[in-house]
């Protein structure tokens, strides 16, 4: 049946005017007609575009209703990775003035007053919102920050989110930010459940991510969720505003709703103010935040600090303190982690805490709990915010009972055993945790291992998760890594909970893990002290597996950021006989991944050798010296401390050169320099 033009201009009115309205009353909270006149208009594009397929568009309203339940998400790279922001761990006003001390020095500024755009630190979930011709054809969740998951069909049932943006017609405009559960929708949305006598939401941010993780469209759609964008990734065909504030105000021209509690400040003393601002004000926003964030707002000064691993630097989250309860310690417990690490663990009078009941709190070592003095019966002070463990703040002693248990000993509580598998436990000097020596003979670490080994950073196995790998090893099916490799359907099938079908999916999962990256596999280890960022490194800068199996400690120490501990942490596990069998295992079995032959770095006169330039030198620039220092092998570093071995210092020095003569550091001048370099070529 051909349509009509009339038919295609009246569709185009139809959706023009339903977003149009979605903005309104989604956005601006400002409806300018009744929602049964919505309806009406949402029901006749409905039945035009039921009569005309032809009619539909990626970007009509009548999208957001969901559509066909997936099977799993697909992965998403990102082209600009989606970067977390460093948290400032000092809480207090004094936490802003360090961001402000930091930034300054980093621009070699001290005296600088720095604009930062201040934002709050929404509670939810990152997304990241892909548009090209200013239609929305994609959203990805953060993922590892590499790699996300598709949820564009979820996303697109969130009304304040627009499928169309305004006046914008760049090829590709990724606009970042967190999708959230007003604290008003939460509470609406529960009592609904309540009434119909189905499951509640946990809080308002598990309400968020569990909802833009549903594999059927349809049930995303029945939860109230809203978004604020606050920054962008990759950009095609559109000239970015000079800063920060600029930007997010030409999203908020393009209909991208965007948080109103925003300011640009001067100096330290602009973010203290905002920060006391929205701490006043915090319990009455109508959304959850744990905290703002401070960005440097001019762009070119952004991109002139650069980043660190997965951080800005020219971003912090500052949090506010920590929502606290009170409860009663019924007993201490003792977990086993997957080096080995033993942590005694509160068991609590269950409490309501940072949106979630807790019923367990770290203690986090012997030490901390003796110097806490926390008992069995005491009355304590649970701490718990976001997604951080909970924990024990301190003990109420006026409420500490006549029959409390005595003093915390964990020797002497295991009686020297390890709860789990019964081996020695040490403690190594300079530690403050006991160990297990128990190594994969212990069903507890053997258990956070496969976790570890299994997760999204790591080999990626999804479905290989904690309730499987319980049965597995308590069964004594898998042992080792490579032992997952090896499991069958029919096996799996089994157990308790696995049917069939969920055993085959994993089986695939597992067999598409096979083929991986040597970042991943070093990080899938395990190996103490190795994190994802250092194992990337050491794939950079070896190439390969046996390299680095193969290099000492002297070695492992040439790279950059890899000290003593690193080094002995690496060299310990390739070590141990039994770690190398299970590699050869794991290759037996098939993972695989790509080497290349690595980077070359001779050891060079200045090799280890730490320098802080500071002031205005005679005649080279900073940055001529600091090429001439690298020449050579040495580090160039941007503070003074203990580790530091020569301050080349030049006119109007400041405080680092104070620094240096408190610290006893070595203190040359540019004639000094300049005869060290010539003594060493």
């Amino acid at each position: 049946m051909t349509v009509s033009g009339q038919t295609v201009q009246r569709a185009r009115e139809l959706r023009d005017a339903i977003l149009h309205h979605n903005r309104q009353y989604y956005i601006l909270d400002q409806p300018l007609i009744p929602d049964a006149e919505y309806d009406r208009l949402f029901r006749e594009l409905q039945q035009l575009e039921e009569e005309y397929p032809e009619l539909v568009t990626p970007d009509s309203p009548t999208h957001r209703v969901g559509g066909k339940a997936l099977d799993a998400f697909v992965p998403v790279r990102h082209v600009v990775p989606m970067l977390s922001i460093r948290t400032e761990t000092d809480i207090s006003d004094e936490g802003a003035v360090a961001f402000d001390v930091r930034i300054r020095k980093e621009l070699s500024e001290p005296d600088a007053v720095i604009a930062y755009n201040c934002e709050l630190k929404f509670d939810g979930l990152a997304i990241s919102l892909r548009y090209e011709r200013g239609v929305l054809v994609q959203a990805a969740t953060r993922g590892d920050g590499e790699v996300g998951e598709d949820v564009t069909q979820n996303v697109r049932t969130i009304r304040s989110i627009p499928l169309r943006l305004t006046d914008c017609d760049a090829e590709v405009l990724e606009v970042r930010g967190e999708i959230y559960m007003s604290r008003k929708n939460f509470e609406h949305y529960n009592e609904k459940q309540r009434d119909a006598g189905l499951p509640t939401l946990v809080n308002p941010r598990n309400g968020a991510a569990g909802s833009i993780r549903q594999l059927d469209p349809a049930l995303a759609a029945k939860r109230p969720l809203s978004f604020f964008a606050y920054g962008w990734g990759e950009v095609r065909g559109w000239n970015l505003p000079r800063t920060q504030s600029e930007v997010l105000d030409a999203l908020q021209k393009m209909g991208v709703p965007v948080c109103d509690e925003r300011s640009v400040t001067q100096g330290a003393q602009g973010l203290v103010a905002f920060h006391q601002r929205i701490a006043e004000k915090r319990d009455s926003l109508p959304f959850d935040i744990d905290g703002v964030v401070y960005k440097v707002n001019d762009l070119a000064l952004q991109s002139q600090l650069g980043f660190v691993t997965r951080e800005p630097r020219w971003a912090v989250a500052h949090k506010y303190p920590a929502e606290e309860q009170i409860t009663v310690v019924r007993d201490i417990d003792v977990q086993v982690g997957r080096t080995g690490k033993l942590t005694p663990v509160a068991k609590l009078e269950p409490v309501f805490v940072g949106g979630t009941t807790v019923s367990n709190a770290t203690l986090h070592n012997e030490d901390e709990t003796r110097r806490k003095d926390v008992r069995i019966g005491d009355t304590v002070i649970v701490r718990r915010a976001g997604d951080v463990i909970p924990e024990v703040v301190g003990v109420v002693l006026e409420k500490r009972p006549l029959d409390a248990g005595e003093p915390f000993d964990l020797f002497k509580r295991l009686q020297g055993q390890c709860p789990v598998c019964g081996s020695h436990i040490v403690r190594e000097e300079g530690e403050a945790a006991w160990r297990c020596t128990g190594g994969l003979f212990c069903a507890a670490q053997r258990k956070q291992a496969l976790l570890h080994f299994a997760s999204r950073r790591a080999m990626d196995i999804e479905g290989l998760g904690d309730k499987l790998v319980d049965q597995l090893v308590d069964a004594d099916i898998v042992k080792t890594p490579a032992d997952v490799y090896r499991l069958e359907v029919e096996k799996l099938a089994a157990l308790d909970r696995m049917g069939e079908k969920s055993a085959q999916n994993l089986v695939d999962a597992i067999r598409h893990s096979k083929q991986t990256t040597l970042a991943r596999f070093v990080y899938a280890l395990g190996i103490r002290n190795v994190g994802e960022a250092t194992a990337k490194d050491f794939a950079r800068f070896f190439g390969s597996l046996n390299a680095l199996i193969s290099a000492d400690e002297e070695r492992l120490q040439q790279m950059p950021d890899v000290g003593p501990i690193v080094a002995q942490s690496v060299c310990a596990f390739f070590g141990e006989p039994h770690n190398n069998d299970v590699i050869q295992q794991l290759r037996s079995v098939g993972v695989s991944w790509e080497e290349h032959e690595g980077m070359t770095m001779e050891v060079l006169p200045l090799t280890g050798k730490t320098f802080v330039l500071t002031g205005t030198l005679p005649t080279l620039s900073r940055e001529e010296a600091k090429a001439l220092l690298e020449a050579q092998g040495a580090k160039v570093a941007g503070s003074v401390s203990k580790k530091t071995d020569y301050v080349v210092a030049g006119a109007e020095a400041g405080s680092k050169l104070d620094k240096a003569q408190e610290l006893g550091v070595t203190v040359i001048d540019e004639a000094a320099l300049m005869q060290l370099l010539e003594s060493k070529t």
